[in-house]
Order: C-alpha cells, then sequence, then structure tokens
C-alpha cells in the first residue's frame, strides 16, 4: 500500500506515493540531519538527476538504512 504526501519543490506542489516503510527511514534521516522531511525531500530533488523523485527517495531510504547516506 502506497502513502501519498504532498510537498513544494521550487515553487510547485506535487505528490510522492511511497511505502510506509520507505517514509519512516526518510523522516528518520531527516530527523538525523537536523531537516524537516520537506527539506530531505528538496535535497534530494536538487540531486536526482534524470531519476523519478520517487525512486531517488526510495534509493535514498535504503542507502541510509543501510549505512550509507545518499
Amino acid at each position: 500500500m502506497l502513502r501519498k504526501r504532498s510537498v513544494v519543490l521550487a515553487g510547485h506542489a506535487t505528490s510522492i506515493a511511497l511505502e510506509p516503510e520507505f517514509w519512516a527511514v526518510l523522516e528518520a534521516r531527516a530527523q538525523a540531519e537536523g531537516l524537516s522531511l520537506a527539506g530531505l525531500i528538496t535535497r534530494l530533488d536538487d540531486a536526482r538527476g534524470p531519476q523519478p523523485l520517487a525512486s531517488a527517495c526510495r534509493l535514498a531510504a535504503l542507502a541510509y538504512a543501510g549505512g550509507r547516506n545518499a
């Protein structure tokens, strides 16, 4: 089951649908880095290149959970 969240990126509202487990890891990473979840997603968006944002979020969550910051 996917959970959608809305964020504003570069002044435009967008929604991201991820599994709850990915959201939990991203929230933990944001807290560990002293960022809001929106701030972390903005950082991931800026660095993702042509990769879809949801994919970039999932890969960042996996990297963080695996002990590597992406």
